[in-house]
């Protein structure tokens, strides 16, 4: 089958998918971008969140097919070029980052949080918004950091 979708602003067709094949297998594998983690393959752990229409998913649990004609934003899209988006640059600067493997879906699931959001969230709601991802490195401190000096920078959407 041939999927027609736009990733990152960019029109993208993957020929010969496979009914089957998730939307993650297709982004990092036939597209080329390796950013979304594989890591549980049943969307419990979140390292896979991208945004599909908007709204943000576990790339392993939804079918390629289900993005044909459709708009993809993976966490590479979030930065402009070789700018990292404000969430990302926090991130780095909070430690927020240690193996990496999760914080893909963390970042994207903040950059969720931030759209909806006017000013700085409160803890609670930063915990929340980012339940669905799960981290073994950091406990988690080192992130919600993150995402409030993001937001007290104004960081929202983009």
């Amino acid at each position: 089958m041939r999927v027609t979708f736009t990733v990152n602003g960019e029109e993208r067709v993957v020929d010969d998918v496979w009914e089957g094949e998730s939307l993650l297998y297709v982004l990092r594998e036939r597209c080329g971008l390796p950013g979304s983690k594989n890591a549980c393959e049943q969307g419990e752990c979140g390292s896979c969140t991208v945004y599909l229409d908007g709204t943000p998913v576990c790339a392993c649990l939804v079918a390629a097919g289900q993005a044909e004609g459709g708009t993809v934003r993976t966490v590479e899209g979030l930065a402009e070029g070789h700018r990292l988006d404000p969430l990302q640059e926090a991130f780095v600067e909070c430690g927020a980052v240690q193996c990496g493997f999760c914080t893909p879906g963390l970042i994207v699931a903040a950059h969720d949080l931030l759209a909806r959001t006017d000013g700085v969230p409160a803890d609670t709601e930063i915990r929340e918004a980012l339940a669905g991802n799960l981290c073994r490195c950091t406990g988690y401190e080192q992130i919600i950091e993150a995402v409030r000096l993001a937001a007290g920078r104004g960081a929202g959407p983009s």
